[in-house]
């Protein structure tokens, strides 16, 4: 289905609407006319976030092949940040306040950080998503203190497991990257899928991406969730093993977005479409079979992830060895960054993270989703980046249709609220 788009300019920011009203101008103020192919960036550089994690892969690669450069932004910097923490708060700043115009990021944050939800005083810094970075690619991960149940997608044994600690006197704990973000939705969905109440039954803590195979090291956490290479190298590392890649939740599942500072957009509208082309450019490049191999090589280096190739290769090929004596070449759930438009940004995706955020307490009961939606998600301004860049096939409509789960259960974005009431642990009610 198409969302409603509709948005008029309205006064200046004040609070909650006005900081999303002045968002929603940009769509009347900003058509895709304005993003003529002639007329060059306004500036030649913007400061874009990273998290090390694979799946920032395009990044790197923007950069490091000159795609950047290529459409007019020679002077871009990518820049690691310590957490998605560290993220939220130095896109708050802006890099006029020396922190960050855009970054790679977990898909809910643009619209938790829009409407105030994870920023200083509840203060709305309105946001846009650009484009969808990858689909798939996140695994959860077991202790070794576990491998003899060799737990996977089914959470039913791991409950037994965990409820008999639990009863020793121990406690157990779930690592996630940010609350209310991919990572604590997938794991929150896969416990919950096997009756474990992920508020209740397990305790949920927040770990950076590059610090969780140490944590679980020392015994900080039974489980966590993460993107690569941090999966793979706890098992390099014999520290335990990966119960599941989440495209065995949910095949072909949106991940990581490309997304900006409204205020930056709405001011150098040129110059963002020329980010969004050198990022949806390498992208392509990094779907490339042919290239897995330099782009393993290129996330691995010390100024991004800073890990051996080792911990990197195998899965950015496709190669799942699971840790447990399972071993699954040419992956179906795979990372894609291009392919099944990885790179469209539907809004139906972003509806299914609003309503699980909805679901865990993020947002409250009754939070319009879609009208949030209209105001943060650009795939207007990502159609007229791909129509540059002479994409073929665009997709033609906002929504991917049904999503079915692992467990069964079905979202259908024209009827989230069905989908609400038919999970069983939830907190919302």
């Amino acid at each position: 289905m198409d969302f409603d788009r509709s948005s008029t300019r309205r006064g200046i920011l004040k609070g909650a609407s006005g900081a999303l009203a002045l968002a929603a101008a940009a769509r009347t103020a900003l058509p895709g006319g304005a993003f003529a192919q002639g007329a060059g960036p306004e500036v030649k550089g913007a400061k874009l976030g990273f998290i090390a994690l694979t799946d920032a892969g395009p990044l790197f690669v923007a950069k490091e092949k000159g795609f950047f450069a290529k459409y007019g932004m020679p002077d871009v910097e990518v820049l690691k940040q310590a957490s998605w923490g560290t993220t939220r708060d130095n896109l708050v700043l802006g890099s006029e306040g020396n922190g960050i115009d855009g970054a790679h990021i977990l898909t809910p944050m643009p619209y938790l950080i829009s409407s105030g939800r994870v920023t200083q005083n509840n203060v709305p810094v309105p946001m846009y998503i650009m484009a969808r970075l990858n689909l798939n690619g996140q695994c959860i991960s077991v202790s070794k203190e576990y491998i003899d149940a060799k737990i996977g997608v089914d959470t039913k044994p791991f409950k037994a497991l965990l409820d008999a600690k639990k009863a020793s006197g121990k406690s157990i704990k779930a690592a996630m990257t940010f609350p209310g973000g991919t990572h604590d939705l997938w794991i929150r969905y896969w416990l919950a899928a096997g009756g474990i109440d992920p508020d209740k039954d397990i305790e949920t803590i927040v770990v950076p991406p590059a610090q969780m195979v140490a944590n679980m090291k020392v015994g900080t956490m039974d489980c966590f969730c993460v993107c690569e290479p941090w999966n793979e190298q706890l098992i390099h590392q014999g520290i335990g093993y990966t119960a599941l890649t989440t495209g065995e939740l949910w095949k072909d599942h949106p991940e990581k977005s490309f997304a900006m500072r409204s205020a930056w957009v709405d001011k150098y509208p040129n110059a963002a479409k020329a980010l969004l082309m050198a990022v949806m450019e390498a992208q392509q490049w990094c779907e490339k079979v042919e290239n897995k191999e330099e782009l393993a090589a290129i996330v691995a280096k010390r100024q991004w992830i800073n890990v051996p190739v080792a911990d990197v290769i195998d899965r950015m090929k496709g190669k799942f060895d699971y840790g447990t004596g399972r071993v699954v070449e040419n992956s179906p759930v795979a990372m894609k960054f291009w392919a099944d438009n990885a790179s469209y940004p539907y809004q139906s995706h972003d509806l299914w993270f609003i309503t699980e955020d909805i679901r865990w307490g993020k947002y409250d009961a009754n939070f319009d989703g879609k009208s949030l939606i209209a105001k943060v998600n650009r795939e207007d301004l990502w159609k007229d980046a791909a129509k540059a860049l002479g994409v073929a096939a665009l997709p033609t409509s906002t929504s991917r249709g049904k999503e079915t789960f692992f467990d069964g259960k079905v979202f259908d974005p024209a009827d989230p609220s069905a989908y609400l009431s038919s999970l069983d642990i939830k907190k919302v009610a």
